[in-house]
């Protein structure tokens, strides 16, 4: 089966051309240091309670083994992607998957309910693309896919660390971490990583 990646868009002012490599491209290896992990005030904590209800409660909550992550979906955006990451969370389908692929400075994958390891996806079909104009920033949640098909996103997705121009309008934007940003800094790094962090357990939010 193929393999899920994050087939980053070179650009010349950002990745030098040595270092791509097909299928594994990481532009980020050795050249950003690992973000620290910052705790979330109470102000913030309010933020995000005030920014999920006003976004009528569709959300999806996981937890992790490093802590509680709130992502607020973006049912008016991408409203395909959003019911299938509900739908599957609400079938168990995201319980104890690791995250895979965590690149410092860059994206945390996850979602491989199949198989674990980026190269599997849910009993459903592959879901047409809903890019959008929102920027791929930090904390923004968006849905990987197989390289070079742009309507393939199923049930994997990645949470951003940083912000990272090049994704723009490349890939569906599904969510928004309203709280938590501070255990998705702590998720074990690697590809994958020696240790991976998991979703315990994925709950849907109405």
């Amino acid at each position: 089966m193929r393999k899920f990646h994050l087939a980053v868009i070179l650009s010349a002012l950002l990745i030098p051309a040595a270092a791509v490599a097909q299928q594994t491209f990481d532009p980020w290896r050795g050249t950003t240091p690992e973000p620290k992990a910052k705790t979330e005030t109470k102000s913030e904590k309010k933020s995000a309670q005030t920014k999920a209800k006003g976004a009528g409660g569709d959300t999806l909550t996981l937890e992790t083994t490093k802590g509680r992550i709130v992502i607020r979906l973006r049912t008016d955006i991408a409203p395909n992607h959003a019911k299938r990451l509900q739908q599957l969370a609400g079938e168990g389908f995201y319980n104890n998957v690791p995250f895979h692929r965590v690149i410092a400075g860059f994206m945390a994958q996850t979602g491989d309910g199949q198989n674990g390891d980026g190269s599997g996806g849910s009993k459903y079909p592959d879901l047409r693309s809903e890019f959008s104009a929102v920027p791929f920033r930090r904390g923004i949640v968006g849905m990987a896919r197989k390289g070079g098909n742009n309507h393939s996103a199923n049930s994997q997705f990645f949470i951003m660390f940083e912000e990272q121009s090049s994704l723009n309008g490349q890939y569906t934007v599904v969510g928004e971490v309203v709280s938590g940003m501070d255990v998705v800094d702590k998720i074990n790094k690697g590809e994958p990583p020696r240790t991976p962090d998991r979703i315990t357990r994925a709950i849907p939010g109405k």
